[in-house]
């Protein structure tokens, strides 16, 4: 199933009590049980909902994933991730990363025992150097957020591999329509899917997507017992946003590269950090890695007091 097909209809079933097309809201909390422990797969909305269930489905389907999670924020899947790992553990992050993310990292869970190595990712070495015999995690996010540094999730992944450590990319500004993390190697794909794949500014959530069932297990098992679950409303709004990722990404991309190529030849612009420009330092790497180039564009001015 190719992409454009996939974002409307990947792993999409009708209604079973309708044949409605598109999944209702199922706006409850709890299901009618015939006797206690006995219903028809669904007992209370924190651990399953119909509605999140499809989407769900959706989220596994355009990541070419086993397993779709949604939650309430992009940072309460990040904060699930990291719930899986215990005191004196060690993860290793880029040093351009979304500041939310740092924040957590730093502020909270550095106060519970995890620590955090930061390095430039933009050369895998230096990820190969940081890791320790604790090293639990890599956590990477390219295009990073603002530089827009490019990180070569294949070698990354790799080095993950080869030392047993779980390997997870926040693919937020590139989205599915450009890579697929899991396809190159990764462990675990995350979104703030606030902003692409809900496409509409109306909703806050969060994505995991994983192919292993162990990890899916552990996951959805925090998702259940923490309770960072997005709502049937959300849930609804969201599936009808994925439906248009592909055709919102490919004129968000031509129109990010037309704005960097403009932004590079102003005479006020020092610099621009796109990576669909042969200028962008990691550029041979996002060629390879990414099928465009996304609509994030940053730049610094000759003289910032014109900012």
């Amino acid at each position: 199933m190719k992409f454009n097909t996939k974002v409307i209809h990947g792993k999409q079933k009708h209604d079973p009590a309708t044949g409605a097309v598109m999944v209702p809201i199922y706006q409850t909390s709890t299901y009618v049980q015939s006797s206690p422990g006995k219903h028809k797969g669904y007992e209370y909305s924190r651990g399953e909902n119909p509605t999140r269930d499809a989407l769900e489905n959706a989220f596994a389907s355009i990541e070419n994933a086993k397993h779709g999670l949604a939650f309430g924020s992009g940072l309460a899947a990040i904060d699930c991730v990291i719930r899986l790992f215990s005191p004196n553990d060690h993860i290793i992050a880029g040093d351009d990363l979304y500041g939310g993310t740092y924040r957590m990292f730093t502020k909270i869970f550095s106060k519970y025992g995890l620590t955090f190595t930061f390095v430039d990712m933009n050369n895998p070495e230096n990820v190969a150097k940081a890791i320790t015999k604790n090293t639990k995690m890599i956590w990477l996010e390219t295009p990073t957020n603002p530089l827009l540094k490019v990180a070569d999730i294949e070698a990354i992944t790799k080095i993950a591999k080869e030392n047993n450590i779980i390997s997870a990319v926040d693919n937020t500004f590139a989205t599915p329509y450009i890579h697929n993390p899991l396809d190159l190697g990764a462990d675990i794909v995350m979104h703030s899917a606030t902003k692409y794949l809900g496409g509409h500014s109306d909703l806050v959530m969060g994505a995991l997507m994983v192919n292993d069932d162990e990890l899916h297990q552990q996951l959805k098992f925090i998702q259940f017992a923490a309770g960072a679950i997005t709502g049937p409303m959300d849930s609804f709004l969201a599936l009808r946003g994925v439906k248009t990722l592909a055709i919102r990404m490919e004129r968000h991309s031509s129109n990010g590269m037309a704005v960097a190529q403009f932004l590079e030849s102003h005479p006020k612009v020092k610099q621009v950090y796109y990576p669909g420009l042969k200028s962008h330092p990691n550029y041979e790497v996002a060629k390879k890695q990414m099928r465009s180039f996304g609509g994030m564009v940053s730049f610094k001015l000759k003289d910032e007091t014109q900012a």
